[in-house]
């Protein structure tokens, strides 16, 4: 019974906390579960261990906390992390038309219902049949990373060409955004091999050597945009109820988790990546479904490849949470895995809980301050902990990959792009030519 409490209390704090994180644009809940995983070997250094029905279950609510709640700054503060980025564009339109609350609240249902999904759905299945299909697609992983980088090139197709005299100038115009996504492509790649090569992070913390990349990427630069760019938020209605019903939680269900799905299962593979995928796939239209679907797939994502270093016989790590996980406690159990979904399952309940209160708190706040100075607070706060983890380096290389992150922003390109990071180096050293770069580029 002890053991019960002890799991429940650690679970609902974890996931309070991510909550309130996840109302502060541009902070990613990785970087605070670096802190705290720090914290935790230091405390192991000195002699005092923290069991792991403590950690373990805490750990599991911050990543469904933030699955679920960071939709509030993706819709009603305008920054977005990748995995988020089809979610703005609907949910923006419900901001601009005083309808915000409306669409945070039905992403919340999507992550709802990818709690369902992944504990009635993937959870009695996954032991028996995840292990099998990794022994079956484990040798073909290079090439499906391949179609995937070749999928995402190819969409960002050339756009305009109308402005200007015939010649360059029409030809700039038509190709800028192809030439600055795949710039940012290959830059981004060209940063990850230089990270995951030869980190220049202490090797203290090297399992957080992507951190200050990824906030450079994704968070700086959205921050610099709203503090740059902020425009006047009408004024916002909260509703007592949502146009939802069962046929389109369903559909938004098997488009979304399709796309978190596969986020949460291939490597170097993302929610916004699974998401376009999924999105091409299923041709849902319906802008409700759109929005929910992606409340779905970013759930899936983030909650699924965290549970999947926990399915008996598979173990495989995918995504931050899980590789910090990895430096504390490795599950192996079926007794880690009922802990797991239990987990799930309460802080689920608790984050959708604490989504209608929360977003009614965003909302009084931006009604009464300019949300630039939010901006400016969480830009201070993503600095602060980027030095406190990886010290001045880390700060250069923030620096760095903003600059890169800063060119989808300024050229209209997709933020996916910026996930050549991951994808280039991988699927080259999957193919077995990634050793031949890392010479070329005297890594090695």
């Amino acid at each position: 019974m002890e053991a019960f409490w002890m799991v429940l209390i650690s679970c609902v704090i974890g996931t309070v906390i991510s909550s309130v994180i996840s109302c502060l644009p541009g902070l990613h809940i990785y970087n605070v579960m670096g802190a705290m995983v720090l914290g935790l070997l230091a405390l192991e250094t000195g002699g005092t261990m923290v069991p792991p029905e403590i950690f373990v279950p805490m750990m599991i609510g911050m990543v469904v906390g933030w699955a679920m709640l960071n939709t509030i700054p993706a819709v009603l503060l305008g920054a977005p992390d990748e995995s988020a980025m089809f979610t703005v564009l609907p949910g923006q339109k419900y901001l601009l038309s005083g309808r915000g609350y409306e669409g945070t609240m039905i992403t919340a249902v999507g992550g709802l219902a990818g709690a369902f999904f992944i504990i009635f759905v993937l959870g009695p299945f996954a032991p028996k049949y995840l292990p099998v299909a990794q022994e079956v697609l484990k040798g073909h992983m290079h090439w499906i990373l391949w179609v995937i980088i070749t999928f995402i090139l190819m969409s960002e197709w050339p756009k305009g060409g109308n402005r200007g005299p015939a010649g360059w100038a029409k030809f700039y115009d038509a190709w800028k955004t192809l030439l600055a996504g795949l710039a940012t492509f290959f830059l981004a790649g060209l940063l990850g091999f230089i990270i995951l090569t030869r980190s220049p992070v202490d090797h203290e913390v090297a399992f957080q050597n992507i951190m200050p990349a990824f906030v450079g990427l994704f968070a700086i630069p959205w921050c610099l945009l709203n503090m740059i760019s902020a425009a006047d938020v009408p004024k916002q209605r909260v509703v007592k109820g949502l146009e939802v019903d069962g046929d389109l939680i369903l559909r938004s269900v098997w488009s979304g988790g399709l796309g978190g799905g596969l986020a949460a299962y291939l490597p170097a593979v993302t929610g916004g990546v699974g998401g376009l995928l999924a999105g091409h796939a299923t041709a849902q239209r319906d802008e409700r479904i759109f929005i929910m679907g992606q409340g779905v797939s970013k759930f899936v994502y983030y909650v699924g490849s965290f549970m999947l270093l926990f399915v008996p016989g598979l173990g495989l790590t995918r995504g931050g949470g899980a590789w910090m996980m990895k430096t504390l406690y490795v599950p192996t159990t079926y007794s880690d895995y009922y802990l797991a979904l239990g987990s799930i399952a309460i802080a689920s309940a608790v984050a959708y809980l604490m989504m209608s209160p929360l977003a009614r708190m965003v909302l009084w706040f931006i009604d009464r301050f300019n949300y630039r100075h939010v901006s400016t607070f969480a830009l201070v706060i993503i600095i602060v902990m980027v030095l406190a983890v990886t010290g001045w380096v880390g700060m250069f290389i923030a620096v760095v990959s903003t600059g890169i992150g800063l060119l989808p922003v300024l050229f209209g390109s997709r933020r996916l792009n910026c996930l050549g990071i991951l994808l280039l180096p991988m699927a080259c050293n999957m193919a077995g030519f990634g050793e031949v770069i890392t010479r070329w580029l005297r890594l090695t």
